[in-house]
């Protein structure tokens, strides 16, 4: 039962108790070997399972009293919001965040607070200060990054849905390298209000699911304008599920070469070719086309962002809030005692990235450059999609590596090539399983125009359909201790 995605779960006869109970099990019995989540919140979860039981025909929405599983960057009014890191190890918000509040007035009950790299810094959640993430799929491997914690949640069904943050391809990557589904919204569909910031111009919330259909449940739970957030935009939001089995037939759909090329495994490229191939048999139109500043976005990407987070980080000193060393002798001494303690060694490095490209006499040569390069992709995006409703890529260019195999920062920089472009362009973009490379997950990648969310979840559920494949199950030694 476990396995079965939300809306069938909803419908199955079983008391929200009974449901959150199997969830709360599952997490208490199977994360000393994933360590998915920083924390566990079982009481949250069977509470509201419990009042939408009393509330019955009542409830405040159909999903009211399931279990969900938040990224900790997420902030929670009340429970400690960690963003992995040592400097927030014991911090315990003032409030919540507003897509937070949006499932918790929906009557969904939090399950826990999931892994991450520190400050969503990563592509693997080996960089969390709480240990890394185990992919249930193969437990000497990653379960991808930064949103790793909530993926793997959702692989092991030790939550029935997740959210995560996307800011370079923090949903998408773990969701393709778990063998589940990641949407990471266009920007200012979801609220960033009470997301820890790590890019302000790239950040996005977006749901981890078992399929399609979840996906669209969820985003349409968390979706809205919400004046805390100014770069939240003022659009109605649709019914997500309204035209979600009209099928792909008549829209057209570019393959740009640019992401099959040079440095993509065989087995994903010919996974993804299937999955079109798959798109041709229902109606669709597919044709290669080119989307040449592409090259450009990880370069772009390793200024915006890092320069972004250099400012945003600022604000960990040691004075106001969260962690601080001791024995400082004067405020420079806190100052920088603080942040060497209290900081991974990559969250340093990518401070140290923005800082030198913000820096007197770098600003024009690096950061805005990086910005007319991120302008001139935008721009590109905007002709593809005069020409094609969606565009189809791998998510990842490889499958999941495994734990400690990528140690060079470039390297593990390249996994998010292929989901970088969405987050600089402002895309909606979605993640779906579409085979495997080596018995491993491997995703497909949908991007369609900014707002355009329901074709997108359209042609995802048009493609989960098509390809039918099995659900990807945990190892077998989760298995054996599985209930």
């Amino acid at each position: 039962m476990a396995w079965r995605p939300v809306h069938e779960l909803a419908a199955s006869g079983a008391s929200r108790r009974e449901i959150a109970e199997l969830f709360v099990e599952r997490a208490a019995r199977l994360d000393g070997r994933v360590h998915a989540f920083l924390t566990q919140t079982p009481e949250r979860a069977l509470e509201a399972a419990e009042r939408a039981d009393r509330a019955g025909g009542g409830r405040p929405s159909p999903w009211a009293g399931l279990p969900v599983a938040l990224k900790d960057n997420l902030v929670t009014r009340g429970l400690r919001t960690t963003c992995a890191s040592r400097m927030l190890a014991d911090w315990v918000p003032p409030y919540t965040a507003t897509a937070v509040e949006r499932l918790e007035a929906a009557g969904l009950g939090c399950l826990g607070k999931t892994n991450l790299d520190e400050f969503a810094m990563g592509s693997s959640t080996e960089h969390s200060a709480f240990g890394p993430t185990r992919n249930p799929v193969d437990l000497e491997r990653v379960p991808g990054g930064s949103s790793g914690g909530s993926a793997a949640a959702v692989a092991a069904a030790m939550a029935p849905w997740a959210l995560g943050s996307d800011t370079g391809g923090s949903i998408r990557q773990p969701a393709a390298y778990c063998g589940v589904v990641g949407l990471k919204p266009s920007y200012g569909r979801v609220s960033r209000y009470g997301l820890v910031a790590f890019a302000s111009s790239l950040d996005q919330i977006g749901p981890i699911t078992r399929d399609v259909r979840d996906a669209a449940i969820l985003l349409g739970l968390i979706a809205g304008h919400d004046p805390r957030d100014a770069t939240s935009a003022e659009r109605p939001v649709p019914d997500y599920l309204e035209r979600l089995e009209e099928g792909v037939r008549g829209l057209r759909v570019g393959l740009p070469r640019e992401y099959f090329g040079e440095g993509v495994a065989p087995e994903v490229r010919e996974a993804v070719l299937g999955a079109a191939r798959a798109l041709e048999r229902e109606g669709a139109r597919v044709e290669e086309t080119e989307l040449p500043s592409t090259r450009y976005a990880l370069a772009a990407y390793y200024v915006v962002a890092p320069a972004e987070a250099s400012a945003n980080l600022a604000r960990y000193d040691g004075v106001r809030y969260g962690f601080r060393a001791a024995g400082a002798t004067s405020y420079a001494d806190l100052y920088d005692r603080t942040r060497q303690k209290g900081f991974g060694a990559e969250v340093r490095r990518r401070i140290m990235l923005g800082t030198y490209a913000l820096s007197a006499g770098y600003y024009d040569q690096y950061y805005l450059k990086a910005q007319q390069v991120r302008t001139l992709i935008r721009r590109e995006f905007g002709e593809a999609f005069r020409r094609f409703d969606l565009l189809l890529t791998p998510t990842a260019p490889t499958a999941a590596f495994r734990l400690g195999e990528v140690s060079d920062p470039l390297t593990m920089y390249m996994n998010d090539i292929c989901t970088i472009p969405a987050n600089l362009a402002g895309l909606p973009a979605i993640s779906l399983p579409c085979g495997s490379a080596g018995g491993l997950p491997v995703g497909a990648q949908l991007m369609a125009a900014p707002f355009e969310e329901a074709l997108l979840l359209r042609a995802a559920r048009a493609l989960e359909a098509a390809l039918s494949l099995q659900p990807w199950r945990p190892a077998a030694e989760l298995e054996e201790v599985a209930p």
